[in-house]
């Protein structure tokens, strides 16, 4: 079990990016959140088995059709037993 943070720059606000996000989360079995920060970039948190934690980080530098990602920070956090993909405000 491992948990990324990661933190994606670009047009990812208004484009679907947390819906889509929640949607490919929940198809690996991944658990955590997303949200929108104020300064127009998109955070989540994934948590899970290391195959499917580092496919969510691959889908975020994807994006949904719509989203432009520039960049992606990955930060590596301790896991801390999330349940269910949310997401938060």
């Amino acid at each position: 079990m491992i948990s990324r943070r990661v933190v994606v720059h670009g047009l990812v606000q208004g484009v679907f990016f947390r819906d889509s996000c929640r949607r490919e989360a929940r198809k690996l079995g991944v658990a955590g959140w997303v949200r929108n920060r104020p300064d127009g970039t998109v955070e989540a948190l994934f948590e899970g088995p290391e195959a499917e934690v580092g496919r969510m980080v691959d889908w975020a530098r994807q994006g949904p059709p719509y989203a432009r990602v520039d960049r992606v920070d990955v930060l590596d956090e301790q896991p801390t037993g999330h349940t269910g993909f949310a997401i938060t405000r």
